[in-house]
């Protein structure tokens, strides 16, 4: 959907960079949450995803996910899934495609992934 008077401007990719774009709604909709409620800490996550988001310089924040839910499909590609920990409970999940270098970003929110628990 395009943006419209109101809304938010998302700062462009970096040059030579990855791009991010929302898999879902309902994770927009978890990224607004999470700008509203820290927003440092999701601006610092937007640069990881965008700058380097499979080589995790802190493991215990940046990771792949494991098990069922290592992988997820998106447009047709099966790719691998990783977890982003914004906050003690807000958590980023995305999946980077190398070949298109866009990172989809599947789900956001201020609260601990129900999935995981």
């Amino acid at each position: 959907m395009p943006a419209k008077r109101g809304d938010r401007v998302a700062p462009p990719g970096p040059p030579h960079g990855w791009e991010a774009r929302f898999a879902t709604s309902e994770a927009a909709k978890g990224w607004e949450e999470l700008c509203r409620v820290a927003r440092g800490n999701t601006w610092e996550a937007w640069i990881v995803l965008t700058e380097r988001p499979t080589r995790p310089e802190n493991p215990s924040r940046q990771h792949r996910l494991r098990g069922r839910l290592a992988t997820r499909h998106i447009a047709g590609r099966t790719l691998d899934q990783w977890q982003y920990e914004v906050t003690a409970g807000g958590r980023i999940w995305y999946c980077p495609d190398e070949d298109r270098r866009v990172v989809w970003v599947v789900a956001a929110g201020p609260g601990h992934p129900k999935l995981t628990e």
